[in-house]
């Protein structure tokens, strides 16, 4: 029992070590929104998003996923599926100013009128990625495009 304790913590510390030494590739998020996602009046949303780090050390940049799900509070639900490139600002890893293309997939439910797929979605978002500690961070944005108008947010999540 003792050399079993022992080998598990043996393990552990080595794992603990050896993940302490690797860069972190990929990171997620979840976060809220506020955005002009409706016809008549702004809508408050839930942001989820996933990013892989390219690995290109002289030009920072990654690519990911984004699920953004709105509601104006009366009687439209807005649901945005995109993918996206982010291009960070520093050279100095994958944190700091960014700029971000998106493209994608919208699909409205109005009350009423039943769901409504818009075939497209664009935007460009900036932002900052904050980091905290060495797993964590903070990524306040603003967003501009079509379908929607509008929409600036904040994302905490963990790089992994």
């Amino acid at each position: 029992m003792k050399k079993a304790v022992f080998v598990s913590a043996l393990i552990l510390a080595v794992y603990i070590h050896v993940s302490a030494q690797e860069e972190k590739k990929m990171a997620a998020g979840l976060g809220a929104e506020l955005n002009m996602n409706s016809r008549e009046m702004f809508a408050g949303g839930l942001a989820l998003s996933f990013d892989y780090n390219l690995p290109v050390s002289s030009y920072p940049s990654a690519v990911g996923f984004t699920v953004t799900c709105s509601y104006n509070f009366k009687d439209t639900n807005v649901a945005e599926f995109a993918a996206f490139f982010r291009w960070y600002l520093q050279e100095e890893g994958h944190q700091g100013w960014f700029i971000q293309a998106e493209a994608g997939y919208t699909l409205i439910s109005e009350e009423g009128d039943g769901n409504l797929p818009l075939p497209f979605l664009a935007g460009l978002r900036t932002g900052y990625r904050l980091p905290l500690g060495a797993s964590f961070f903070a990524e306040p944005y603003v967003r501009f495009g079509y379908s929607f108008l509008f929409g600036i947010g904040v994302i905490g999540g963990m790089r992994f």
